[in-house]
């Protein structure tokens, strides 16, 4: 086994996180004993305990008074820089520490201001022996949303739509027309579990009277978000249910009612998407798919502030309707979802 393929190891324990840690990273850890891996962790819930944590707590459930002469003759593997902070829980460099592992592989060096080498100076003061950048792209790959969060102060940014063979991407009347089919829909409701929030414009909401929930995939309901200048969709949609956290963003008030946030916000006819993007950020909201309006998504666009778009295109085509939004980026997956095609871009100026 190469360390390669341990950190391969780490990072599939800690995508068993996506949707229940942020704003905290995923993060994998393994413990590595004479070629064998003798414990593994993941970060599970914000607030639980860490990914190192559970890998030395497997260690010692599973060897008893053995674990100890292990662990100090073991290598723990992990994607993400352990911690030297005291935050919800203590600092995993100190627990490594404290067992005596001889030698840490670390994937990502931790960008947040609390650790960003500390973490790593500390083992390495301690006398351990410390491996960083394997894997480092992969690592970076799963916390894209982490990382975002973190160097440019605002959400990771996922757009998405679906548009018809010939480019429509929503009827021109205001009569709800499905452009994708049920497993497509099925999909998204899986991504859903997967993002702090969704992101929808008050056209949206009055037309299609959603209910932006996971319905269909197992996992939490999103904090769902409408941006509604005038207060202008009625208090009977679907979004005022207590399916999940409603905030609207309106230029009028500012109140909480229940589950429903009232956020004002000023001028909202200027710099709109950055004026959201920071707002998000400010209320610890790590990533947010934007599921339209063409308005809102076209304004996110023109503004650049987008990281990655999904794009369904089905077989069928429409004699008129609204145009599609127009994403220019590099398309990194391309897949069949039943009768539709499903692109996803990334936004080649992040690169």
């Amino acid at each position: 086994m190469t360390d390669e393929l341990y950190m391969q190891r780490c990072l599939e324990l800690a995508e068993m996180g996506m949707g229940n840690v942020s704003p905290n990273p995923m993060v994998g850890c393994i413990i590595v004993n004479n070629g064998k891996i003798i414990g593994e962790g993941y970060h599970a819930k914000f607030g639980e305990a860490h990914a190192e944590v559970n890998a030395v707590k497997e260690v010692t459930d599973r060897f008893g008074e053995a674990a100890s002469a292990l662990l100090a003759d073991s290598t723990a593997y992990v994607t993400l820089e352990p911690c030297a902070h005291f935050g919800k829980t203590p600092p995993c460099a100190d627990l490594l520490i404290r067992h005596q592992l001889k030698k840490v592989v670390i994937g990502n060096r931790d960008p947040f201001s609390d650790v960003d080498g500390k973490g790593i100076e500390k083992l390495k003061n301690a006398g351990i022996n410390v491996v960083t950048g394997i894997l480092d792209e992969q690592c970076r790959a799963l916390n894209r949303r982490f990382f975002t969060r973190i160097n440019a102060q605002r959400p990771y940014i996922i757009l998405k739509w679906a548009t018809t063979a010939n480019g429509f991407f929503a009827p021109k009347n205001t009569i709800q027309q499905w452009i994708s089919g049920p497993l497509s829909k099925k999909l998204v409701h899986k991504w859903r579990t997967e993002e702090d929030a969704i992101l929808i414009g008050k056209q949206t909401a009055i037309a299609d009277d959603p209910q932006l929930s996971a319905r269909e995939w197992p996992g939490k309901n999103p904090i769902r978000i409408v941006i509604d200048r005038n207060l202008q969709v009625p208090l009977t949609a679907k979004i005022y249910n207590d399916a999940a956290k409603t905030v609207i963003i309106n230029e009028i008030k500012s109140a909480v009612e229940g589950n429903i946030q009232y956020l004002q916000m000023e001028d909202m006819q200027y710099y709109l998407p950055q004026k959201i993007a920071f707002q998000l950020y400010l209320m610890d909201i790590q990533s947010v798919i934007i599921e339209g309006g063409a308005n809102i998504l076209n304004q996110f666009i023109s503004g650049g502030l987008w990281d990655e778009a999904r794009v369904f295109t089905s077989g069928t085509s429409w004699e008129d309707g609204m145009a599609s939004p127009q994403v220019h980026g590099i398309i990194t997956e391309q897949y069949e979802v039943e009768k539709d095609k499903l692109t996803i871009y990334q936004n080649y100026s992040k690169k």
